[in-house]
């Protein structure tokens, strides 16, 4: 297959890229500056140049792939406070990238996150691959995917936990905890700490992609989680054993002055089933869970 990658060149994209590569695909990678369109040439893909804004080239470039896989978002505008603005970018992405393949059967995997399933309001049990809110950021972009089943595309979309971690992540939510823990000078959790996060090894997320875009069936939501709920004060303890710094709680009311901008989630239950993805991809996690990977001291090596 010739496959059409957007952020081809970051942290996923990074893995997913030689992963496509080894399977026999040929990839085209979406490259911004001119560092991503060297790291993707010298990868063995084919550079294309543009970036989320260029609708045109999006459009062209699925219009002459046989699928494509969409990773790009604008986390830049997130950090910053603007997570509309990174929404809006991607619907935008989305939509441009759709219009290319409407009718003709090819998929699309796009990306969504195992966070946005809490808009649906679920609790006291794990979220299932069926589960899905009306609306919300992110999550109205992910439900036009799953509609375009209806129109001619095998679609899917990818929902991946909060952290997808390896030494290949160096901007992720784990770098940011851990940067907050150093800067404040403690590891926290909010309240008793037992709300859980799910995660991912991100050479196990790109074989994901792969299966996906080769055999998901159209309309499929997937939870690309390798351990579906780590309760968050054991994530708050391994990263104050990487830092070299104490491990304390916090109240709910203080969580948005002492992590910034993710005070919104770290507090979040979000325990999530991967039972289907697996059937559906014949998907199985091989690589280290958090905890483990955590204690590598990868995520610690100073610069």
């Amino acid at each position: 297959m010739r496959v059409f990658v957007t952020g081809a060149s970051g942290h996923i994209g990074s893995a997913v890229v030689p992963e496509l590569l080894q399977a026999g695909h040929q990839v085209v990678g979406l490259a911004r500056s001119d560092g991503s369109a060297a790291a993707l040439a010298a990868a063995g893909a084919e550079v294309r140049r543009g970036d989320l804004a260029d609708l045109d080239v999006l459009r062209e470039a699925a219009a002459s792939a046989d699928g494509v896989i969409h990773l790009a978002f604008r986390h830049d505008l997130m950090r910053s406070g603007d997570l509309q603005g990174a929404v809006a970018a991607d619907s935008a992405a989305v939509q441009a990238l759709a219009e290319a393949l409407e009718g003709t059967g090819k998929p699309l995997v796009s990306t969504s996150g195992t966070l946005m399933v809490t808009l649906a309001g679920i609790t006291g049990r794990p979220a299932t691959e069926a589960d899905f809110a009306p609306s919300g950021p992110r999550v109205d972009s992910e439900n036009y995917v799953i509609g375009l089943a209806e129109r001619g595309v095998r679609s899917s979309a990818v929902r991946l936990p909060p952290i997808v971690h390896s030494s290949l992540d160096h901007h992720g939510f784990v770098h940011a905890l851990a940067g907050i823990a150093r800067q404040t000078g403690v590891s926290a959790y909010v309240g008793d700490g037992t709300n859980r996060w799910p995660s991912v090894h991100t050479l196990d997320a790109a074989r994901a992609y792969r299966l996906a875009l080769e055999d998901a069936p159209a309309g499929s939501r997937l939870h690309v989680v390798a351990e579906g709920g780590i309760p968050f004060r054991d994530i708050a303890a391994a990263i104050g054993r990487g830092a070299g710094v104490p491990v304390t709680s916090i109240p709910a009311e203080d969580a948005a002055e002492h992590f910034g901008f993710l005070g919104a989630f770290v507090g979040t239950d979000n325990p999530i089933s991967n039972e289907l993805t697996r059937k559906v991809l014949g998907w199985q996690p091989t690589h280290p869970g958090l905890i483990e990977d955590l204690e590598h001291g990868h995520y610690f090596a100073q610069p």
